[in-house]
């Protein structure tokens, strides 16, 4: 049976529209190597097929709470609601340690609002950091570092923070239009070249759609990424929900699944994920569908058939209660054995 056969035969896409030259694509540069299912603390998940997460098994704070000068078009800051508010070290500091104590905490990810030339203003987190990292030494710190220069990238890198995060833009009209940003694309590489040359894991994002549903800019952000050194990529598709109605289009799936397609061959030698955000419902089925198929490594929260498209083309599974950008926590075999 092709894989597409496979694929129509799981319950969860009975009614799923695959391009099929771009399922016989993925086929034909079919990977077999483990793929990794992860299920963080950002947000409430539910799934057929894999075990919910501990509640603070990897939060998220905001140092700035709710608040974000940008207001991205995009996002317009919702995406920082469900993180937990961090607004002064102290206050960082106190609910970190109560989580180690009663809930074993491992981890964190740090982020929050930026200022109107986005930046966000870390430095006074900085000591707390640190006297985590000497009382913790097993916690793991990400953090979404926004745009930045050689000096703070360093900064940040003593204060032990293991996993740096930031979106590369390859488009100056998106930068203007969608981040109302008077900053240029090459700010944006100089951000990823200057935390390239820190001791951190570098863990790029790219945005599928970001330019209002369009594809504009993608190829060229990931010519960004491939000529630095990172660990990973974490790919996600503009979710037009967050957005104000009618200013974004949902991305095709098919047209995800091609910057999936390019992204694996032009990083062979790097981890590329899909990240949290990524429209819900069929449109979730098929992308994540598609990263499997592509050959991803990981898959944040997935929808309900990826682990069966996994077994259906012979891909090993394991899930992870972490942020996909970072390696944690013990994993849970979901299935061992390739399909026939």
């Amino acid at each position: 049976m092709s894989w597409l056969e496979r694929i129509q035969a799981i319950e969860e896409f009975e009614d799923a529209e695959f391009d099929p030259t771009l399922v016989k694509a993925f086929e034909a540069a079919a990977v077999a190597h483990p793929i990794r299912f992860s299920t963080p603390t950002f947000k409430e998940y539910a799934s057929s097929e894999l075990q919910g997460c501990g509640k603070n098994s990897f939060p998220a704070f905001s140092i700035t709470a709710g608040g974000c000068a940008l207001m991205c078009d995009h996002c317009e800051a919702k995406i920082l609601e469900p993180m937990i508010p961090a607004t002064s070290p102290e206050m960082l500091d106190r609910k970190v340690r109560d989580l180690v104590l009663l809930q074993d905490l491992q981890g964190f990810l740090l982020s929050g609002g930026s200022n109107r030339r986005n930046e966000i203003a870390y430095e006074r987190f900085y000591p707390v950091l640190q006297g985590l990292k000497r009382d913790f030494p097993h916690l793991r710190i990400a953090i979404h570092t926004a745009l930045t220069d050689e000096t703070r990238a360093r900064r940040m890198a003593d204060s032990g923070v293991d996993t740096a995060m930031m979106d590369v833009i390859g488009a100056e009209e998106t930068i203007r239009d969608v981040y109302h940003l008077d900053r240029p694309v090459d700010d944006f590489e100089a951000t990823l070249a200057a935390l390239s040359s820190t001791t951190m894991e570098i863990v790029p994002h790219i945005v599928i759609g970001l330019h209002y549903g369009r594809i504009l800019g993608e190829t060229n952000a990931l010519d960004i990424v491939s000529r630095h050194r990172t660990q990973a990529l974490v790919l996600v598709v503009v979710m037009p929900f967050y957005a104000s109605k009618g200013t974004f289009l949902t991305p095709s799936t098919t047209d995800v699944g091609r910057i999936f397609q390019s992204a694996r061959a032009r990083l062979p030698d790097r981890q590329v994920l899909l990240g949290c955000a990524r429209p819900p419902g069929m449109h979730k089925r098929i992308t994540d569908a598609y990263a499997v198929m592509a050959g991803l490594d990981g898959i944040a929260f997935p929808a309900d058939g990826a682990v069966a498209v996994a077994e259906a083309i012979g891909r090993p599974s394991q899930q992870e209660h972490a942020c996909c950008s970072i390696k944690l926590g013990a994993p849970t075999s979901v299935q061992s054995s390739y399909a026939a």
